[in-house]
């Protein structure tokens, strides 16, 4: 007889493999989920794995309302690291845009000249560990999981190197003479 999704997880507090099992039911369903929201195979996996980790690091706060069932608890889980996805990619974005690194949608072009002018000394300037940040994350366009394990820190400590980074870089090249 198989165990409830709510007795999987009481049990997973304490042993990994029921964890496992409640993965096993619901990993193909869930990166479907994603996968019909994105249209990418990679990022719905990858959105499934995010999924699953919050998963394990909040199965102690779950609470059984679905007779059972742990369905609606991981498709609110998988719902909220979605719109966290989105989210992000806009912040990303609107950085890049306000930096003047993309021009247009899908626009992977070089920058206008102007913008160069005084970046290689405003990227000199930065502390080492947002320079490294930036030149992982975006000269050699790793994600954030790529950038913390070659930075040897969180993804969330890369997202903030980054997010601080480009901030000093915006307002750096704001204040360079060619731009008053």
């Amino acid at each position: 007889m198989s165990r409830t999704d709510a007795a999987l997880l009481l049990a997973a507090r304490t042993d990994p493999g029921a964890f496992r099992e409640l993965y096993e039911r619901y990993a193909e369903q869930l990166h479907g989920f994603h996968l019909r929201r994105t249209a990418d195979a990679d990022a719905a996996y990858d959105l499934t794995a995010e999924t699953f980790a919050q998963a394990w690091l909040s199965r102690a706060r779950f609470r059984d309302e679905a007779g059972g069932s742990a369905a609606p608890w991981l498709y609110g889980i998988a719902r909220n690291v979605l719109l966290m996805s989105v989210r992000r990619r806009r912040l990303e974005r609107s950085a890049c845009e306000r930096l003047g690194v993309l021009t247009g949608a899908g626009d992977t072009s070089v920058p206008d000249e102007r913008w160069l002018d005084g970046l290689d000394e405003a990227l000199a300037e930065l502390p080492e560990g947002q320079r490294q940040a930036v030149a992982l994350r975006f000269a050699g366009d790793l994600e954030y999981d790529a950038v913390a394990d070659a930075l040897g820190t969180t993804p969330q400590a890369a997202r903030v190197r980054v997010h601080r980074a480009l901030a000093a870089l915006r307002h750096r090249l704001a204040k360079t003479p060619e731009s008053s």
